[in-house]
């Protein structure tokens, strides 16, 4: 048992004379320790190596759904003629309906207009409106038929490429 606490202590002392005095390597650790501590700056500029890179700065983002389009932020260099939508300010009234609903909205052009009633599903139950619009505010009354049961429903406008949907309760 001696023989092997006095073998120990001599790894031990050997170790010791080998890395210098115990607390001149405790010093080296924390040195090293230190050392990566500290913030290292890295020069250079990051490159972009793709084979079709895209030739302007847009930034496209892919959604999760995978039903939905692409959404592009693109510079605001562009003039704004080309931001304004075609369709704004949509409201709906009386919400809940009981027998007649209406509806106003603003169109930034002339413009074929379809206003549609849909179930939760999604299936069409009845098209309210389906022509050309003239530019402008737009307010349009449409009576309800019966065939509609109480509960939830959605209107679906769309001029042009774009929709707007619209939660309503039938009374």
């Amino acid at each position: 048992m001696k023989k092997n606490l006095y073998f120990f202590l001599v790894i031990v002392l050997s170790f010791s004379t080998l890395l210098g005095t115990a607390g001149n390597s405790f010093a080296l650790i924390q040195a090293s320790i230190a050392d990566t501590l500290k913030t290292k700056e890295v020069s250079g500029k990051l490159v972009d190596t793709r084979a079709n890179k895209p030739k302007d700065n847009l930034i496209i983002f892919k959604p999760f759904a995978p039903y939905t389009p692409y959404l592009k932020a693109t510079n605001t260099e562009k003039t704004n003629t080309e931001n304004i939508k075609t369709i704004s300010n949509v409201k709906v009234f009386p919400n809940p309906v009981s027998g007649q609903i209406n509806l106003s909205f603003k169109l930034s052009k002339d413009i074929n207009v379809s206003i549609k009633i849909m179930d939760a599903l999604g299936n069409e139950i009845n098209t309210l409106l389906s022509q050309r619009l003239a530019e402008g505010d737009q307010t349009h009354t449409f009576n309800l038929n019966s065939s509609l049961k109480s509960g939830f429903y959605f209107i679906r406008i769309m001029a042009g490429t774009e929709t707007v949907v619209k939660r309503i309760q039938i009374l």
